[in-house]
């Protein structure tokens, strides 16, 4: 299983709509992916490994699937659809880090 991990650094003036995010974003992405994506995850920044300090990402998102070739035969005919939506919740330009998943 891979895992294909969308980290939104939390620059100052950053803006991220999580409800739009996870309620219409993902589940599009999802979608798009023609049940090569098994499931998503989101995680919500709340601190830094210092107390009280800011997260060092605001948001992370996490899709899952059975093999890299799934990944890149899905997504390939999505890429364009799915970073034009990206504005529509963060004014964040993402860092996307591809991971085999090692225990599950």
């Amino acid at each position: 299983m891979i895992k294909v991990s969308i980290l939104y650094p939390n620059d100052p003036g950053c803006s991220f709509d999580f409800d739009y995010y996870s309620n219409s974003h993902m589940p599009m992405v999802k979608q798009k992916m023609a049940g090569a994506c098994s499931h998503f995850t989101i995680d919500k920044g709340l601190a830094g490994k210092a107390p009280a300090s800011p997260p060092a990402y605001v948001a992370m998102g996490h899709l899952f699937f059975g093999s890299l070739d799934a990944f890149l035969f899905a997504f390939g005919p999505h890429a364009g659809a799915i970073a034009a939506d990206i504005p529509n919740y963060t004014n964040v330009k993402p860092t996307v880090q591809i991971s085999e998943v090692l225990v599950g």
